[in-house]
């Protein structure tokens, strides 16, 4: 009996429980979708290979398998390297795989002709090109396992063109089993015990929650943590919810403060890098005592040398401390003076935020908008935030009560990637927790990285809600008078500033055009009945732009979680 490569690829992929793959079909690779959908995994057709591969990748960040991510040769794998290095960069796992030349054609100049494993190789942990049609389910094996094992990344796999028609004898053919699921490696006994002492003699002790603990499912581990020890945390954007963002000892409200003055901090899959600010004077104490849980070996040590380091699963290491604990509990004094020295600083930082909130001007500013959302938004749903001054606003205004539901810019810092995660939740989603709505908050130049897939939501009828908060450029932008004005002095490409974007640009009609539901706004009252109608419809996508103060900006330096330079 026969077998095409094409046919080969799809069960494979299916014999590693690959459930989702998204990407922009085209010779050679269309065979492989429709092989793939045959196979019963869902293929989402998008509209540009970035965002299929954004999407790809966090498939795999919310369900610890990888999504697939098919591109065709040339451009469309190139397309996709921005995916790759994301994915890799926030240690998330993804499968690409592109189609290339036939290797009857190479070095003659084929159709879209390119070095690809090659090019693979800086952007993904694995990079390879199956020698025959044979090897296929083997080498899909060896990529999956790569991208879930250890720290997990992206892996490339190359498809030559003349693979995918190609048939084979299925008796000649390699077929392997499902990878097992990664193995959970805990640290050494000595070190936890070293790190606990290390813990229970601080005077200001600091958790550290990174999305590394959010992968790991670590929350009830490092809930109990918290609550047992008495401890402050802090999370990472991506790790809110780990522990709930109105937890009494989360103190991400005075963070610059935690940081700075923190004797123990204890990092739970978060690194110290331009995130945390290297772990460095000034923002923290030249001093300071870390103790290190990462699952990557490379990664202990980096920028300060560890007080302590513990090799291994966050959830399984979390583990063993509670057990540490448990024979020598530990219950940090909630009266302490650093406990009160924080709550001040979260209550003063909280106030002002209220006092912005509640301003009454029109055009309204981030925070007033921002209030009217977590007003209204369902409290289970899953946020995607991307932008500049719309992110960092939008992360300190919107909490988080449950674990991997917020998706951002992450490591890499990069806009572009909202709408593809937005369709990646929203699948699964659909699959997993049918009940949970998916809001994308995006700036109005992030959605314009990938705002054509508005079209692919509404062709899988998604119910993404889409808020675009509209201030007429990059950071700042102008008002349609100075606009006016502006113009006035010649030629835009000129005399424009280069942070500008037209103004009052009407996103909205994006949606409408393909059939959802598009809201313009300018009101508190008007954001709240679109917000009241949007929620109310789980049936239908829509998309409201809110048009705030082109000047707003955020509180200067409240929460100095990034500065211009590394926006």
């Amino acid at each position: 009996e026969a077998v095409s490569g094409a046919q080969l690829i799809a069960e494979s992929l299916r014999a590693q429980s690959i459930e989702y793959m998204f990407g922009i079909v085209g010779i050679p690779v269309t065979e492989i979708a429709i092989a793939a959908q045959a196979v019963g995994i869902k293929y989402v057709g998008m509209r540009n290979e970035q965002a299929a591969c954004y999407a790809a990748s966090a498939v795999g960040y919310l369900t610890g398998r990888p999504g697939v991510c098919l591109v065709v040769s040339g451009p469309g794998f190139l397309h996709a390297l921005g995916g790759m290095a994301n994915a890799t960069m926030n240690c998330w796992p993804l499968i690409v795989i592109g189609g290339s030349s036939d290797r009857n054609q190479e070095t003659m100049g084929a159709f879209q002709e390119f070095p690809q494993v090659e090019a693979g190789r800086l952007y993904n942990k694995l990079s390879v090109r199956p020698s025959s049609i044979e090897v296929i389910p083997a080498v899909i094996e060896k990529a999956v396992r790569t991208s879930i094992y250890g720290r997990p990344g992206s892996c490339y796999i190359d498809i030559p063109g003349d693979f995918v028609n190609l048939q084979v004898n299925k008796s000649s053919v390699k077929y392997v089993e499902c990878c097992l699921p990664p193995p959970v490696s805990t640290a050494e006994c000595s070190t936890v015990s070293e790190a606990a002492s290390i813990i229970a003699h601080s005077k200001k002790p600091l958790l550290i929650i990174g999305k590394g603990a959010a992968y790991s499912h670590a929350e009830n581990n490092i809930r109990k943590l918290v609550d047992l020890c008495g401890l402050p945390f802090l999370p990472t954007p991506m790790a809110k919810g780990v522990v709930p963002d109105n937890h009494p000892n989360c103190v991400a409200a005075a963070r610059s403060t935690a940081l700075q003055h923190a004797d123990v901090i204890i990092l739970l899959g978060a690194r110290l890098n331009w995130i945390l600010h290297f772990g460095l004077p000034p923002r923290f104490q030249q001093d300071v005592k870390v103790i290190q849980i990462d699952i990557c070996a490379e990664e202990l040590g980096n920028n300060v040398r560890p007080a302590a380091i513990l090799l291994g699963d966050v959830n399984a290491v979390t583990e063993q401390l509670l057990e540490e604990f448990s024979k020598r509990p530990l219950k940090y004094p909630s009266n302490s003076e650093w406990w009160k020295r924080l709550r001040e600083k979260i209550s003063t930082n909280e106030e002002r935020s209220k006092g912005l909130a509640l301003q009454k001007l029109l055009p309204m500013n981030y925070y007033t908008v921002f209030h009217h959302i977590r007003e209204l938004i369902p409290k289970d749903c899953i946020l995607v935030s991307e932008g500049a001054n719309t992110m960092d606003i939008g992360r300190t205004m919107l909490p988080n009560y449950y674990p991997r539901q917020r998706l951002d810019a992450g490591t890499f810092g990069t806009m572009g990637v909202g709408l593809g995660f937005a369709i990646a939740a929203a699948m699964v989603a659909k699959d997993r927790t049918p009940e949970k709505r998916v809001v994308c908050i995006e700036g109005d130049s992030a959605f314009g990285f990938s705002g054509m897939e508005v079209e692919t939501i509404c062709r899988y009828n998604l119910p993404i809600l889409i808020i675009i908060i509209n201030n007429n450029g990059i950071y700042t932008g102008l008002d349609a008078d100075t606009w006016k004005e502006m113009l006035k002095f010649g030629d835009p490409a000129t005399c424009v500033p280069p942070v500008s974007l037209l103004p009052n640009s009407h996103y909205e009609e994006i949606m409408s055009a393909f059939g959802g539901k598009g809201y313009f706004v300018k009101t508190p009252e008007e954001l709240q009945n679109a917000l009241k109608a949007s929620i109310t419809d789980k049936q239908t996508p829509s998309l409201i732009n809110v048009m705030i103060d082109p000047q707003s900006e955020r509180k200067k330096q409240e929460f100095p979680w990034l500065t211009r330079s590394n926006l």
